[in-house]
């Protein structure tokens, strides 16, 4: 047994844990904690630094602040609105399917936290259940980051499985139906789960004591807008574990946005984005450059991504007359500054620790995971439930997954293991859903895992790597 790699273990599980403590880029600045003790107490030479992931993330995250200062994103979230209003009755099935189509276009799970007050609104109206579609949808909302073409996650898995054969058409050919799927069939199972609205007693004691209205008679309700008269920022400064994320992501456009603005910048980030995913399909769109063989080969991903997404964060700004002063200010570009030390601190932390002791790590995991493949699944999984970020965690641990043998394509479908954040109720999606679902249903239990979250998280997270395995054979 090598003592030195538990002791350097236990000491990278103690940092990521103080992080967690605090929440957001708390967590990778004690991920450089943990590289100062590696480099300069146990003497180990970092990795190199996830420079090109990191990159994607700063380009995609100012074009998608270009669009939120233009007010891209209060349209996007008036479409979402208009589609789950127009089928009340099954907004536990219509509900998630927006949440994972708004993030999969943006790329981000945080755009999501606009919708909660809409979600519950119409379910109360109807007088469905809202754990029910409340619960779905976050997860909905995560899933699929590791299917976006945009997203931080994505980038980094590019990064790593690109040299290996794996386009972006070919990693989103998994990706994408096995988290429509897994989404779907924790939707399917949710659709009766719990009392109905009417027979719940939490429900109704909050009805009895003034906290929520009782279901009405015919549709009517509060403003999506506001949470019993609060404002989307107020409500999450009852619960300070989200307040920032939320108060951030529900802020606004700017009061000199035009008013065709938002429309057009969703349009263009949203073109941006389908131009990427053709420009990884057909390797002859990307200009060809020789490298030192003087073998032409075309423009890798990561660069042809960065350039895209900061030349269209360019046109927004000048179609859009967007004032550039907003958009450092905007709630997506503050998420994704936290994103970006996330992968900094914790990644480049992860990868140090594997690097310094390939030989245990490999050698340990190698048997077990060439007699059951899917164990390293697993292993993605509990890895995301400390770091909080699929990100992270696609650029720690997926080079293990290479070293140990696991083919491209099996390790795109075990990807979306990664979105176990939802294990430990911290997440800032989380604690916003909960704020926001004033019935009461949606709610952590007494033993904190017993959360509202915690099945439709399994069945969809685990659901979709089931189906990408099997759609994995076909590669």
């Amino acid at each position: 047994m090598d003592w030195k790699f538990l002791i350097e273990l236990v000491v990278v599980l103690g940092v990521i844990a103080l992080g967690a403590r605090k929440g957001g880029i708390a967590l990778g600045l004690w991920g450089g904690v943990g590289l100062l003790i590696l480099t300069v107490i146990f003497r180990e030479q970092p990795s190199a630094p996830p420079i090109d992931v990191m990159l994607i993330i700063l380009a995609v995250i100012s074009a998608a602040a270009a669009m939120e200062a233009a007010g891209g994103i209060d349209w996007l979230v008036s479409v979402a609105e208009r589609i789950i209003r127009r089928f009340p009755q099954h907004i536990t099935i219509v509900a998630p399917l927006v949440a994972y189509l708004f993030t999969f276009g943006a790329g981000t799970g945080h755009i999501f936290y606009p919708l909660l007050p809409v979600i519950h609104e119409v379910a109360h109206d109807n007088g469905i259940r809202p754990e029910r579609p409340i619960a779905v949808s976050t997860i909905a909302s995560q899933q699929a980051v590791t299917a976006s073409p945009v997203s931080a996650a994505m980038a980094a898995l590019i990064v790593i499985l690109g040299p290996k054969g794996m386009t972006l058409p070919k990693i989103m050919a998994i990706a994408v139906p096995a988290t429509l799927a897994g989404v779907l069939i924790a939707a399917l199972l949710s659709y009766r789960r719990g009392a109905e609205l009417a027979d719940d007693p939490i429900f109704q004691q909050r009805v009895r004591d003034g906290l929520v209205d009782p279901i009405p008679q015919r549709s009517g309700g509060p403003s999506p807008a506001t949470q019993g008269g609060k404002t989307a920022a107020t409500a999450a400064e009852d619960h300070g574990g989200g307040r920032v994320q939320v108060a951030e992501l529900t802020d606004k456009a700017p009061s000199g946005a035009r008013p065709w603005a938002g429309r057009v910048s969703a349009i263009i980030f949203l073109l941006a984005v389908l131009s990427i995913i053709v420009l990884g399909a057909f390797d002859s769109l990307r200009p060809k450059f020789a490298d030192a063989k003087g073998v032409a080969t075309p423009l890798s991903m990561p660069l042809t991504i960065q350039i895209t997404m900061l030349a269209v964060a360019a046109v927004i700004v000048l179609v859009c007359r967007v004032d550039v002063e907003a958009i450092p200010r905007a709630g997506t570009a503050r998420s994704g500054f936290v994103a970006l030390v996330g992968i900094f601190g914790l990644a480049w932390l992860g990868q140090t620790l594997i690097d310094a002791n390939t030989k245990t790590v490999v050698g340990g995991l190698s048997d077990m995971v060439k007699a059951a493949p899917w164990t390293f699944a697993v292993g993605l999984f509990l890895a995301s439930v400390l770091l909080f970020s699929q990100a992270a965690t696609t650029k720690a641990l997926m080079p293990l997954g290479l070293a140990l043998g696991i083919g491209g394509p099996q390790l795109a479908a075990m990807w979306p293991a990664v979105n176990g954040y939802f294990f430990l109720p911290t997440y800032g999606t989380i604690i916003a859903a909960v704020s926001f679902d004033r019935s009461g249903t949606t709610r952590i239990g007494r033993f904190v895992v017993n959360h509202s979250f915690m099945i439709p998280g399994l069945v969809a997270t685990f659901g979709a790597v089931a189906i990408g395995m099997l759609i994995a054979q076909a590669f």
